[in-house]
């Protein structure tokens, strides 16, 4: 039986995405057919969607961006308090875009497991805070 789905309203639902961006990002470890490339966009992606939960939580509007780094001036702006960790994301914001296309600089095993573990740590301390203010 698939998930209740919510509407964009409510931020459970933008974290439900999240966390299926991650499991891609993660679940793609094994398979040699997959670019670190493409898994880094889905780091990137979790990191994005957790924090655009975040401000549907406080009640603010989701900008259509990739740019990390304006998803966490928004959050701070919202008087959240980020973790050195979790603004480390910003870091992933090339992800997004450039290196998902021919002709940019290849995403290393390194680059790869440093975007998966930021990503975690992004998604799990937002679930948390969610979790917290929504039951």
């Amino acid at each position: 039986m698939p998930p209740e789905v919510s509407g964009p309203e409510d931020p459970r639902e933008w974290l439900r995405r999240a966390r299926s961006n991650l499991a891609r990002a993660r679940a793609g470890q094994t398979t040699a057919d997959v670019l670190f490339e493409d898994l880094c966009f889905d780091a990137e992606q979790a990191c994005e969607k957790a924090f655009k939960a975040l401000l549907v939580l406080r009640g603010l509007a989701v900008p259509r961006t990739h740019a990390i780094a304006e998803l966490l001036s928004r959050l701070e702006v919202a008087r959240f308090d980020l973790p050195e960790a979790v603004k480390d994301a910003a870091g992933l914001t090339d992800y997004a875009v450039a290196s998902r296309y021919p002709g940019a600089e290849p995403v290393t095993v390194d680059d790869y497991r440093l975007a998966l573990r930021t990503a975690e740590g992004v998604v799990a301390w937002a679930a948390g805070y969610i979790h917290t203010r929504t039951k």
